[in-house]
């Protein structure tokens, strides 16, 4: 049995383990989770419930990166 789950990030279905905490996917994407806004099934979710937040599967995500300039 295998703790393997498909979810959705930006329209792309990618595999991680199941119960991995969303800093750790964001960091395995190549994401710098300093840098974004995520999106968490269709609410804009908070950097405070970040840690507390494991994936599940068919959980979809839209991250953002922040890009500064002018």
């Amino acid at each position: 049995m295998s703790d393997e789950i498909t979810l959705q990030v930006n329209g792309e279905n990618h595999n991680c383990s199941s119960q991995t905490p969303l800093p750790e996917l964001l960091q395995k994407l190549g994401f710098n989770p300093r840098l974004v806004a995520v999106e968490y099934n269709g609410e804009i979710l908070h950097r405070q419930f970040w840690e507390q937040t494991k994936v599940q599967p068919g959980d979809r995500l839209e991250v953002v990166t922040i890009v500064g300039g002018g």
